[in-house]
């Protein structure tokens, strides 16, 4: 899943379907749901609530255990759905269908246990299920069934047992809703023309192809999906196969489209997917032998070209990825669809990519260049997935970061290789590895891999997707592919990938083609086994700091924590040591790497001559910090305020952001890490800039609500404003946009920061673009690049009149990428009356959609007069919001990052653990960690401000004077 191989070109086994298991005629076109529905008791078709659990509490049987037991493996699936898009007569959305499973059985039982959401699905009144053999094998009677809600099992137990090696057919069928909560089988609501559309889509990952129909519903058990689809004439159904026929036919009085697909690769359920809507495409094909690749989206959208670069960008990344795997595309087709309401921002179900809008769909017109950038890296970090995580799937979701890990360090390979002017390869930086350290530098922090016991509910399983997944797991691969060098990193893949393909594997099989890999690459000296060195980056939480004595040339290392007198709970079986890959350079030339391998060691090359420097860690290429002695700390600082360009790009931002964090866990003095922002004055690459406000963004919370703001405004605006009269040169005063990639988005910076620091030129500029607009709502010529910082240094400045026109343009605007950017500056006012009003519109998904109802909370969260606003909002809806949102995983876990950011008092501190304590019983889901964590941030601000605000503002006024 976004932030969705190999196989030889053999011919997949085709099922074999039983002939007594026909396609039947879907009925029963309303349901009657009963009220108490909303208390989470399921209601059969005469009334009547269905049998009760006999395990309540939940004992040792085998149906309350979240795992399924190894007895059966799944084969095969034929599933027949019947979504329909119009509202019954009870007001409701519903779906109808048959689903049939073959399986084998592996040790002899008397007990099937298979995922059925109970409060989704109703099976039909009379049976649960129906039980046969295969192969002239007979099958037990049913002695009971029922329906164990916490563990989502229908249960079925068997007057006799089920014989090894012996195949069955189970066959169940069930209605559910098609209700819009962006899960399992779900609707979608659009408008278009002035007419309300509505689709039926799917978002499995991770536990919710149960609420769509019965299924065994864990990763490694693949089995081969036979998808039918019902629909009404004029729609389209998507899956991810190939469809095969569409057949006109009436069923139950109604004219409707029966349409099959391919049977499916072997695949895991979490990765089907089935869609029916009023959607059209654009595609390219060179020739029969290519992959058919399709874009798409609503009617409009098409016909207005916004697929047209993703198009383009889609077989170029496919040609690189069968290239850097050495392994061929495996399916026929592939296509990417955008959706108007999708909670994860894409979902790599294999040969159906589904998107929301904003990461796949490109307005030249409206668009921001930073919108097509997205759009790049996430149709690549989705493509990548069609390889590793699709065609070898994690065993279970504790080794999630191998799926997500992997996909988010080659999604810059495969941006990198359709866009090779981009500079991508070094954003990951920026984007991924110090996103990483944030979370990974607290002690509620946790490994790479956990145990398999420490992940079972399926809110543990939600939580695991998240920062540490996505981007350590980037940041570690990255690390590991540099020392191994890229050419043997892909070789060691491509054979893990041949090995394990439709199959499903751990992190140590990776590491056993990676080392094979190394081991005949003679000239690659390792100092220990991958497994050997690798291990101590995943098993263990967290990351080392280094530090160099560049009088001595020691090196040592030590667990770098945030509050370093914080007590890890979390035992180690290495200790928190590592071992660490140095590359490093003296005075601007690159060095043989070094190798950390203890807590400490002696390294003579790192002693260099009185006037030398030494660098470590040169491009970011390992996963640490890095502390030097004062006096190399003064030499990079006179480096960089006489001949910056001396040091590398990327360098200049890790000098930067180690500087600062250093700081902020009281390992150098802060006044230090300021010094390194003066020379920032010269600076005008990108990456140095960015990691300098995220940087200073940690100051930004802590003081923009005491008197150390007024002097730290003062000095970033001295800093910023030669940077601002930079791009007022080369843009003729703002008329034209620079010609490189991320010179586009320094300008941003430079328009941004200088507005929000009081440089007059900008705040008459930004007005002055806004008012235009408002004058003339028809002719927008505000560049798209710029918009987002004019509309909320407009908003900010102006009243209710610029917020309504806003809010009137926002509801208008059809194109997703510029409604972000309308959305987003709505939170920007400093009128309290409109921020509370745009938090009561977020409990509305007639004004806000339910996919960006807590971004919008979180946004306003960020501005320091919604802040408290929206932590009020929080608290006092808190049950509202978990219902609705608890099972998210990104989005719901940052909206509680998102309204804590700028806590740094007691007070606030305390209200946060009575926040913990008053919602206990309610429950925090997918947001339990990062509410944890919020706890132990906010102790280390307090405990960093009293010791650091006197002398940070006697620092800035210094240096304002």
């Amino acid at each position: 899943m976004g932030k969705g191989y190999y196989i030889s070109k053999q011919l997949a086994v085709t099922a074999v379907l039983l002939a007594a298991v026909a396609v039947i005629t879907i009925i029963a076109l309303s349901i009657v749901y009963s009220k108490e529905k909303a208390k989470n008791e399921l209601k059969l078709n005469n009334g009547t609530t269905s049998p009760a659990s006999p395990t309540s509490p939940p004992s040792n049987e085998p149906w309350d255990k979240y795992r399924l037991p190894d007895t059966l493996s799944p084969q095969y699936y034929n599933v027949t759905l019947w979504p329909q898009l119009t509202m019954d007569s009870q007001g409701m959305y519903i779906f109808t269908g048959e689903s049939g499973v073959a399986f084998t059985c592996v040790r002899e039982t008397d007990l099937i246990l298979i995922h059925c959401h109970k409060l989704n699905l109703t099976l039909f009144e009379g049976w649960h299920a129906k039980l046969m053999g295969m192969h002239n094998t007979e099958a037990p009677a049913i002695r009971k069934t029922w329906f164990q809600k916490e563990t989502q099992y229908l249960v079925i137990q068997l007057e006799g047992t089920l014989k090894p090696e012996k195949v069955y057919w189970l066959y169940t069928e069930f209605r559910g809703e098609l209700a819009d909560d962006l899960e399992g089988f779900y609707r979608s609501e659009y408008e278009e023309n002035g007419v309300k559309k509505v689709l039926a889509i799917t978002q499995m990952q991770a536990t919710s192809a149960r609420k769509a129909f019965p299924c065994f519903d864990e990763p490694a058990m693949k089995a081969i999906f036979h998808i039918t689809l019902i629909h009404e004439p004029g729609t389209v159904a998507l899956s991810n196969s190939q469809d095969i026929d569409s057949e006109n036919l009436k069923m139950n009085g109604h004219d409707v489209i029966r349409t099959r697909f391919e049977p499916t690769k072997r695949m895991s359920t979490y990765l089907v997917a089935f869609i029916v809507c009023e959607f059209t495409y654009t595609s390219k094909q060179k020739d029969n032998k290519d992959v058919m690749v399709r874009i798409w989206a609503r009617k409009n959208a098409i016909e207005e070209g916004q697929g047209d670069y993703a198009l383009n960008i889609t077989q170029p990344i496919l040609e690189f990825f069968e290239k850097y795997y050495n392994a061929s595309y495996p399916l026929s087709k592939s296509d990417q669809i955008a959706l108007p309401d999708f909670n994860a921002g894409a979902m790599e179900n294999w040969g159906l990519v589904t998107y929301r809008e904003t990461a796949l769909l490109f307005d030249p017109q409206t668009s921001a260049n930073g919108n097509k950038q997205r759009i790049a890296t996430v149709v690549a970090h989705e493509l990548a997935h069609m390889w590793f995580g699709n065609l070898v799937t994690l065993k279970w979701w504790n080794d999630l970061w191998l799926n997500e890990g992997f996909a988010s360090y080659v999604e810059y390979l495969g941006a990198d290789y359709a866009e090779p002017t981009w500079n991508m390869k070094d954003q990951i930086i920026l984007y991924d590895i110090y996103r990483a350290f944030a979370v990974d530098s607290l002690v509620s922090s946790h490994p790479l891999s956990c145990k398999e016991e420490e992940v079972n509910t399926p809110a543990e399983i939600s939580q695991m997707f998240n920062t540490i997944s996505y981007s350590k797991g980037a940041a570690v691969l990255r690390m590991l592919s540099q020392f191994l060098t890229e050419t043997v990193f892909a070789k060691g893949l491509s054979t893990y990938l041949n090995q394990f393909a439709f199959g499903s594997s751990t992190y140590s099989d990776l590491w056993d083609h990676l080392q094979n890999a190394a081991d005949k690459t003679p000239h690659l000296k390792l100092p220990h086994r991958v497994h050997d060195i690798m291990n101590r980056w995943i098993l263990q939480m967290g990351f080392p700091v280094i530090t160099i004595d560049t009088q001595t040339g020691n090196v040592s290392q030590k667990h770098f924590l945030l509050e370093p007198n914080s007590v890890v709970e979390r035992s180690s079986e290495f200790n928190y040591e590592w071992f660490i890959p140095i590359k490093w350079m003296k005075s601007g030339v690159e060095q043989e790497q070094l190798w950390l391998l203890q807590k400490s060691a002696m390294h003579k090359p790192l002693k260099p001559g009185k006037e030398e420097w030494v660098l470590a860690n040169l491009n970011v290429s390992g996963y640490y910090r890095v502390n030097y002695d004062i006096e190399n700390w003064k030499r990079l600082l006179d480096q960089l305020t006489t001949n910056h360009q001396k040091i590398p790009v990327i360098n200049r931002a890790q000098i930067l952001d180690d500087a600062f964090t250093l700081a902020r866990a009281s390992i150098i003095n802060v006044t230090l890490a300021l010094r390194m922002t003066k020379y920032l004055s010269m600076e005008r690459e990108y990456i140095p800039w960015e990691a300098a406000l995220r940087s200073l963004s940690s100051l930004y919370e802590v003081f923009d609500r005491n008197e150390v703001y007024g002097p730290m405004q003062a000095y970033l605006r001295k800093q910023v404003k030669p940077l601002f009269d930079h791009f007022t040169s080369v843009t003729a005063n703002w008329t034209t946009v620079p010609a490189g990639h991320t010179d586009q988005f320094t300008q941003i910076i430079a328009l941004s920061l200088a507005c929000s620091t009081g440089v007059q030129e900008c705040s008459d500029l930004t007005k002055g673009w806004f008012r235009q607009w408002m004058q003339d709502p028809e002719h927008n010529r505000i560049h798209p690049n710029l918009r987002s910082t004019v509309y909320c240094n407009a908003i900010a400045a102006g009243g209710v009149e610029e917020w309504d026109f806003c809010w009137k343009m926002f509801k208008k605007v059809t194109i997703a990428a510029e409604a972000v950017k309308l959305r987003s500056a709505l939170s920007c006012t400093k009128q309290p009356w409109l921020l509370n009003r745009f938090l009561e519109y977020t409990l509305d998904p007639e004004k806000i959609r339910k996919q960006d109802a807590t971004s919008v909370i979180g946004s306003i969260a960020s501005n320091v007069v919604g802040q408290p606003l929206a932590w009020d909002f929080v608290r006092a809806r808190w049950e509202y919001l978990f219902k609705v949102y608890g099972t998210g995983s990104f989005s719901f876990s940052r909206l509680i990052s998102d309204v804590t950011a700028r806590f740094c008092t007691p007070f606030e501190l305390h209200q946060l653990k009575q926040f913990q304590k008053d919602n206990a019983d309610v429950g925090f889901g997918s947001a339990s960690q990062a509410l944890q964590q919020a706890i132990e941030k906010t102790t280390a601000r307090i405990k960093w401000l009293a010791e650091n605000k006197e002398q940070v503002l006697k620092w800035f006024i210094s240096e304002t004077a």
